[in-house]
């Protein structure tokens, strides 16, 4: 049920999505690895120890284009990264929020971070991540110890932006 390239955004489905991720088993240990459709090539998930990221939409290639068509695609995927928000407050509980400015930083400049920023990075998912612990909401509950994550990312001038969900089994600092 991976959203493509260009389609209308869906809260349900993305929930549907969440609640899947929820679910999945995280490998302890390993090597991180992307994974994409072998037909289009496009992103599904990249896995590695103890998290997983899915991309649950991805806007249109922004290629050509410029001010305020650019400025109107930021505000919607903006807007739809509120959405789901929004309704995860409303299931899980209040969120918190986990900038990623430092491990960008030591990123960039070459030095190790935790395989779960790396890997976020490799997908050119540098906004700051909105943070749940479902174990301890009243709602849908995940097993014990995960965490849920969501964040909006965009790489480069052509590129599309993408709203992306992880789950973890470890703290993000």
């Amino acid at each position: 049920m991976t959203s493509r390239a260009g389609e209308p955004f869906e809260p349900g489905r993305a929930l549907t999505e969440i609640g899947q991720l929820l679910t999945v088993p995280l490998p302890p240990t390993g090597l991180t690895t992307a994974l994409g459709d072998p037909a289009t090539g496009e992103w599904t998930a990249t896995q590695g120890p103890g998290f997983r990221i899915v991309p649950l939409w991805e806007g249109d290639p922004l290629t050509g284009v410029y001010a305020p068509e650019w400025n109107g695609a930021e505000e919607a995927a903006e807007a739809h990264l509120a959405t789901l928000v929004s309704e995860l407050d409303r299931l899980l509980g209040p969120h918190t929020t986990v900038p990623l400015h430092e491990p960008l930083r030591k990123w960039q400049g070459g030095a190790a971070v935790d395989p779960l920023y790396e890997a976020l990075f490799d997908e050119d998912l540098y906004g700051d991540l909105t943070v749940w612990s479902p174990a301890d909401a009243t709602g849908p509950a995940a097993p014990a110890a995960r965490l849920l994550a969501v964040t909006v990312g965009h790489s480069d001038g052509d590129a599309p932006l993408v709203l992306a969900a992880l789950v973890c089994d470890r703290a993000l600092s």
